[in-house]
């Protein structure tokens, strides 16, 4: 044989040699190892809970392994696009995340154990972005309940009580004012902070959010100024009411100021009334560590029945149906739900527990809520209800800098049923029949 050949020939006899090797330490560690789950989490405030949550779940058994990933939702949704998602999420639950469940690419938990805790009145809130039909594609994990935050020294000192009619609300606003105190305290340089508080607290204070967006998809390209719906028809009058209060009761300076500057000031004692959600103590904290704050649903009829809590669904658990450890992922999808670990989770981001037997929160800052979340007299805020194509952060923002609002809610409209020409907007009524339409994200 020739020197080069028995070169040869021991080569390929020492890589099928590694190749046996490799290949008895892979079935080695197969048999043995834990089986791997790669799980999104989408909050990245909450990172630190979690990372102890999962190492927690990972120390109490040996057949399966979480890997957290909090690499945001862009990537994903490109994961979707790949045929790699990951085997579990908790996410955010809005119109992208939602997008999923409309096309069926997660599987049922319906026979969950975490599922038969759900509260009921919290799935017509979750169809409102669409479902498929036959299936719980998504379970909420976190509620976050928003509302007016004030000032309890404030009000106690000018002798005031909580108001419940709009009514009430104005003749706080009066005395504060002839106080020398703003009622409000805006932060209108942020558009988001103008959606999230005054656009929202005041259409969901006036308007059954879940009938006016059923009838809006219903409409769809007949949305305008001769529909039985639309946004300059409904939202007109909650609009002239938010203007009124922004107009005559909030600090003069609210055009230049960003939510930075809102937390600051109001720690400062430079306002009553603030409308944020409970995302803001922290931020308020840091100042004024011991300043008394409390929550109440902002009032916009004179009706006390009909006031509301803004809610969204700040987490939902989700299983991508194209998961290869479908019954792993199972498993840390009932860990997460086991009372002592959601309840916990809840507690320390100050939101509601979507489970049936939970406790109220303990946090004195936003028991003015707990009333109405137990009630069911809660909405999804509006700005959330909107594809992201329809600008409503940068309408609203401009209403409360000057732009006529009837002017701004007939562009809304006319976006409107430009959009649902593109691609039909889901109602909760094709929800329950399973005639879900995919929306545009």
């Amino acid at each position: 044989m020739s020197e080069k050949r028995t070169r040869a020939v021991r080569m390929i006899a020492g890589a099928l040699g590694l190749t046996l090797v490799g290949a008895a330490l892979t079935s080695c560690a197969a048999g043995s190892g834990a089986e791997t789950i790669r799980f999104t989490f989408s909050k990245r405030e909450a990172i630190e809970f979690m990372n102890e949550l999962v190492a927690e779940y990972n120390s109490s058994q040996d057949e399966v392994k979480v890997e957290i990933d909090t690499s945001g939702v862009d990537v994903v949704s490109a994961s979707f696009v790949r045929g790699n998602p990951p085997d579990i999420m908790l996410a955010n639950y809005n119109y992208e995340i939602a997008r999923f469940v409309q096309r069926c690419a997660l599987t049922d938990l319906s026979d969950t154990e975490a599922a038969s805790g759900i509260r009921d009145d919290l799935q017509p809130l979750m169809d409102q972005y669409g479902s498929c039909e036959g299936r719980t594609s998504a379970l909420p994990y976190s509620v976050m309940a928003a509302s007016v935050i004030y000032n309890k020294q404030i009000f106690d000192e000018q002798g005031l009580e909580v108001p419940k009619t709009w009514d009430e609300l104005l003749a706080v606003c009066d005395q504060l004012k002839a106080a020398g105190i703003d009622p409000f305290y805006a932060t209108f340089k942020d558009d988001w902070t103008v959606a999230q508080g005054w656009y929202d607290y005041t259409a969901g204070g006036s308007v059954d959010v879940i009938d006016f967006f059923d009838a809006m998809a219903e409409e769809g390209t007949e949305v305008g100024p001769d529909a039985p719906v639309s946004f300059e028809q409904d939202f007109s009058e909650p609009m002239d009411r938010m203007m009124q209060l922004v107009t005559e009761y909030t600090n003069s300076d609210a055009a230049s100021r960003a939510y930075g500057d809102g937390n600051l000031a109001f720690g400062e004692g430079k306002g009553a009334m603030y409308l944020q959600g409970p995302w803001a103590f922290s931020e308020i904290e840091k100042t004024a560590p011991d300043l008394d704050l409390g929550t109440f649903p902002l009032p916009m009829t004179d009706d006390p029945a009909d006031l509301g809590v803004r809610v969204n669904m700040d987490l939902a658990a989700m299983i991508p149906a194209e998961s290869n450890h479908q019954e792993a992922a199972r498993d840390f999808l009932e860990y997460l739900y086991l009372p002592e670990n959601i309840e916990a989770y809840n507690a320390s981001q100050l939101g509601f527990t979507p489970t049936t037997d939970a406790p109220a929160p303990d946090d004195p800052r936003v028991e003015g809520m707990i009333e109405y979340y137990d009630n069911g007299q809660i909405y999804q805020g509006p700005s959330v209800l909107v594809p992201k194509t329809l600008p409503l952060n940068n309408y609203v923002q401009a209403m409360v800098l000057g732009a006529s609002p009837e002017s701004t809610l007939r562009t809304m409209d006319a976006d409107w049923a430009r959009i649902a020409f593109r691609a039909p907007i889901p109602t909760t009524q094709d929800s329950a029949s399973g005639e879900t339409e995919e929306s545009t994200p």
